[in-house]
């Protein structure tokens, strides 16, 4: 009896052992599977619910670029649809000006550099000189140029206005193939001469000129006056306009406001705002539109919003003259306004006239 009791009580402790291995083995097993990840799925079989890894994050759609949904412009609306793929500076009829987007530009600049002082003494000799010599002075040769008559005693005041047509800068075809397009920007001037002779040629030809009497007049098939007028900043949205007729703007705005990518030709006799407008076309990068440049500078006086000393302020016509050149623009026509005071900066000295017309072509121009 008593060897009965004990061989049942050994088989009962054997099991218990056995079960404990078991147990111990299972559990080994499951933190092995555990460590070891899930089990590879089926071939072909659909994916397990669940959470699976993070999606790549997708950045937000761009925005769309300044200028690539401009608004349509009324006045350049009409039943012609535009040819297609027109690019460069061709331009249809002047019912065209579908708008595209503009090229993409660099970050804006705050201010010019400034050149080195013309020499030690900082003085206004040493920057009037250099600064003359560099206006007279040529720097590429045009042997076709188109030259409205200067003006003499005798004959009604013209605008010394001069393109150059040789074949190489590409104007004089443009021309033949009526995609020219012109910009002229003045201030109430009256003569129009070159203007007119220009949309006579062919040319697409727009005036920006705050005294005419209407938004805009098409006042033959292709010459547009705009009552607008181009300054070196935009109207402050805030702020009301002086007179309900008054409409300034910069020139890269109104180029997308028009819709136009390039400008073959810009001339512009802005009455001493042509120094703040001109460094603005630099800063916002305006010139690389634009095939030639005539300006009408005047020396009288620094210029609206051009202050500093004398000196200082030459330094700053001339750097401004310097970037043009830094941008592929070569000097090709100086023209020296006799006809108008002798007076540099107030002063009768240097034996300069208060008024030059400079002409310059883009060589870089495409």
């Amino acid at each position: 009896m008593a060897r009965e009791k004990s061989s049942g009580r050994g088989c009962r402790a054997l099991s218990r052992c056995l079960l404990g291995a078991a147990l111990l083995l299972g559990l080994r097993l499951c933190a092995e599977l555990r460590r070891a990840g899930p089990p590879s799925q089926a071939r072909g079989a659909p994916p397990a619910p669940g959470p699976g890894p993070p999606a790549p994050h997708l950045p937000p759609a761009p925005a769309p670029q300044r200028g690539s949904r401009r608004r349509q412009v009324t006045y350049v609306r009409s039943g012609r649809r535009a040819p297609p793929g027109g690019g460069g500076s061709g331009t249809p009829e002047p019912g065209c000006c579908a708008p595209h987007g503009r090229p993409r530009r660099k970050g804006p600049r705050w201010h010019i550099d400034l050149q080195p002082w013309a020499g030690p003494a900082q003085s206004l000799d040493e920057e009037a000189s250099r600064f003359l010599r560099y206006i007279s002075t040529t720097q590429i040769a045009c042997d076709h140029m188109s030259t409205d008559s200067p003006a003499t005693d005798s004959s009604p005041a013209k605008k010394p206005w001069s393109v150059c047509l040789d074949d190489r800068f590409g104007l004089a075809h443009q021309i033949r193939n009526k995609q020219c397009r012109l910009y002229s920007l003045g201030l109430g001037s009256v003569d129009t001469h070159f203007e007119v002779s220009m949309a006579n040629s062919g040319c697409e030809v727009h005036r920006f000129d705050p005294s005419v009497r209407s938004a805009h007049i098409l006042e033959s098939q292709r010459l547009w006056y705009h009552r607008l007028s181009i300054d070196w900043r935009d109207p402050h949205p805030a702020v009301a306009a002086p007179k309900s007729h008054s409409n300034t703007r910069k020139l890269g705005t109104i180029l997308n406001e028009f819709g136009h990518h390039k400008i073959d030709v810009l001339i512009a006799d802005l009455e001493s705002a042509e120094w703040k407008v001109l460094e603005n076309l630099i800063l916002e990068d305006v010139l690389e539109q634009i095939g030639q440049l005539v300006f009408e500078i005047h020396l009288h006086w620094p210029g609206f919003e051009v202050s500093g000393s004398d000196s200082s302020v030459v330094r700053f016509w001339y750097s401004l003259l310097k970037e043009l050149e830094l941008k592929e623009f070569r000097l090709f026509h100086s023209y020296k306004d006799l006809s108008k005071p002798q007076l540099f900066l107030k002063k009768d000295i240097f034996n300069a006239s208060s008024c030059y017309t400079l002409s310059w072509v883009n060589t870089g121009w495409k």
